[in-house]
């Protein structure tokens, strides 16, 4: 079941799926130690002698975010007994606590007597083994831990805590859950099991006509459980109510700091999901720098492993977003975990697990015998080209200086070294699909034109001649070899084969996009007019739900044989450049088509996966994906900008 929403405070990362259950739980790194991983937290209604689960069918669930705050809100009805849950979630901005206000509301003409119940089932350190789970009389409370992780849950009403209770085994010996055990209304009490566990409790509630009763429930995480009681202590002291409007506070706080405009009245929906965007981007990214792809579990369901790593490509992309939005901070931590990871001859890795460890991978280190490099060069490049545009918004000269040396030269210098001399392009890598190994050149061009920008800086003039020389020569050497007049089109890339290159003409999005993105040809060239043409001719789908997928005949997640699925990414750079070239109002509605594509195809709460089913629109893969939520991000400040430009509105000094 995909995500409806996460919450995270950049230590623990909350993932809700599509009924509002916890189905993930990171801690304590956003990507690293996945707790749940999919197994969701049931949550259960007693009513009139029955038990339902929230993800029976006689629930109907909608999920939010509050207006312009990273604070979760679910409305529960049940069709049957009239009665209405609304929750509050939030994951406390200061503290490792996850909190849900329960507001009850009984809408029939009788009383109802009923309780709520609370499951949790973890796999502490991402394994279902060796974990404990027990009920302490004393403080009146659940706790499940293994070693360095512990977590505690408690529930109250009107300061009345849970009193029935319940742990055991969870899917091993013959056992279902402990959760089986409230389907007559009643606990067990059973204090205390070990190896694969589970837990239950509840709250009763006594509910007359049209009236409310509030329900609190929370989770404190840490390493020991003098931590977790602490944790516990200081919500019983300020309040549940109190964390809640401070995390909100707090959440409207860092919104507003950020630099956006919307100028289109009729663009409400778009500057929407804007916000969420920006918080769902926020959500994604560790404390410590890691930009994460994706913490959604369910991919496992699809295949070997998660998105819960980051990808420097992805990160940098994304902190191209947030540059354009003033938000500076996190893209320094980012640039420090790449200083910090990147290998000493100069280049990054595949991707990476948010405590700075290598990242699982499926690039080979050797093809047909020879070495290889196991790395997608794109990846290096761009975090130069978002360093180079960190110090443009910013200045902060002291912080270029200090990596200039550690990160700065050496990922150049791999760059101009890692060149085919004979024909001026770079050295084969794996693409920015991580499918094919062989030559793309525009991301490697603008990394080196941003280190023509830093040696200029610098007055580092010889670094300035050879890395002017080298991005020179390459941008030659692509116009030259990497466009093929008769497709009318950038090829997707090529290879060296016997002496002579052999090209792979599949049509591509990111061909044509890297050409007009990084400046490689102006936007409104006519090479780059005819490539556009061909993308909207020959990828553009047409099948009710529209949109571009990466290219001709992708196979990733595909589910109609032959007919490929959507990407937001693609879809949003077409938009981009349509935003780019915008000469008048008529033009700027490619834009807002585009833009309104989005919304139209994403859920309530706003969360973006990776792509759309080619006939039904249903998300598939990642959800949320934070490279989904950076362009779109990058391409309503684009359209922003167009309107500017275009005398419509004026953009914020």
């Amino acid at each position: 079941m995909s995500k409806s929403l996460i919450l995270a405070n950049g230590n623990i990362m909350v993932g809700l799926d599509e009924r509002g259950l916890v189905s993930d739980f990171f801690f304590p790194y956003v990507g690293v130690e996945n707790h749940v991983r999919g197994e969701a937290h049931k949550i259960g209604i007693w009513q009139r002698g029955k038990l339902s689960w929230l993800s029976d069918s006689v629930w109907e669930t909608t999920i939010d975010l509050h207006q312009d705050t990273f604070v979760g809100t679910m409305r529960c009805y049940n069709k049957e007994t009239h009665l209405e849950l609304l929750f509050t979630d939030v994951v406390y901005n200061e503290k490792n606590i996850f909190i849900r206000k329960i507001d009850v509301i009984n809408h029939t003409e009788h009383k109802e007597e009923i309780k709520l119940f609370f499951h949790q089932v973890f796999s502490l350190y991402s394994t279902a083994q060796e974990d404990t789970a027990y009920y302490d009389p004393v403080k009146n409370t659940i706790i499940h831990y293994e070693g360095r992780r512990m977590f505690m849950m408690y529930a109250e009403s009107s300061d009345i805590p849970f009193s029935d209770y319940s742990v055991g085994l969870y899917g091993i010996e013959g056992k279902e859950g402990t959760f089986k055990d409230a389907e007559d209304g009643t606990l067990s009490k059973n204090p205390i099991e070990h190896g694969h566990v589970d837990s239950v409790f509840s709250v009763p509630l006594t509910l007359h006509k049209e009236e409310k009763k509030t329900v609190y429930y929370w989770i404190t995480v840490g390493e020991t459980k003098r931590e977790v009681y602490e944790l516990h202590e200081h919500i019983l002291y300020k309040g549940p109510d109190y964390i809640i409007e401070s995390t909100s506070k707090f959440w409207k706080a860092w919104l507003t700091h950020q630099e956006y405009l919307s100028c289109d009245i009729t663009a409400k929906r778009n500057l929407e999901l804007f916000k969420k965007s920006l918080f769902y981007i926020r959500g994604n990214i560790d404390n410590r720098g890691a930009i994460v792809a994706s913490g959604d579990s369910g991919m496992l369901q699809h295949g070997r492993d998660t998105y819960s790593y980051m990808w420097p490509r992805d990160g940098a992309m994304t902190v191209l977003a947030l540059l354009e939005v003033g938000e500076y901070n996190i893209s320094k931590h980012f640039f420090k975990f790449c200083n910090d990871v990147v290998e000493p001859d100069g280049y990054l890795m595949h991707k990476y697990r948010s405590d700075k460890s290598l990242g699982s991978s499926w690039h080979a280190f050797v093809k047909n015998g020879t070495p290889i490099l196991p790395i997608q060069e794109d990846e290096t490049a761009l975090v130069l080209v978002a360093l180079w545009d960190y110090y443009k918004r910013t200045k902060d000269i002291d912080f270029i200086e200090l990596h200039y040396n550690s990160t700065i030269k050496i990922m150049l210098t791999f760059l101009a070294e890692f060149i085919d001399e004979e024909t001026g392009l770079p050295l084969p890598s794996y693409d920015l699909w991580e499918e094919k190994h062989g030559i793309s050149a525009c991301a490697v061009y603008a990394g080196l034109e941003a280190g023509v920008q830093f040696a200029q800086l610098f007055g580092k003039e010889q670094d300035e001649l050879l890395f002017s020389r080298i991005k020179d020569r390459m941008r030659g050497a692509i116009l030259t070899h990497l466009y093929d007049k008769d497709l009318k089109m950038f090829v997707k890339m090529c290879n060296k084969k016997d002496g002579k290159l052999v090209y792979d003409t599949t049509i591509d999005m990111s061909s044509i996009y890297g050409v007009f993105a990084f400046k490689l040809l102006d936007p409104k060239d006519d090479i780059v007019k005819t490539c556009i043409k061909t993308i909207e001719e020959k990828l553009r789908l047409h099948t009710g739900i529209d949109g571009i997928p990466r290219y001709e005949g992708d196979k990733y997640y595909m589910h109609v044989d032959g007919v490929p699925n959507p990407w937001y990414i693609t879809t949003l750079w077409l938009a981009q450049y349509y935003a780019e070239t915008a000469e008048n109002v008529e033009d700027l509605k490619k834009v807002t088509y585009w833009l309104e594509w989005v919304v139209t195809h994403s859920p309530l709460s706003g969360v973006l996966s990776e792509q759309l089913h080619p006939f039904t629109g249903e998300q598939l893969s990642a959800n949320p994906l934070t490279w989904s939520h950076a362009e779109y991000v990058r391409t309503m400040l684009k359209y922003n900008e167009a309107m500017s430009r275009l005398g419509i509105c004026e953009l914020p000094q």
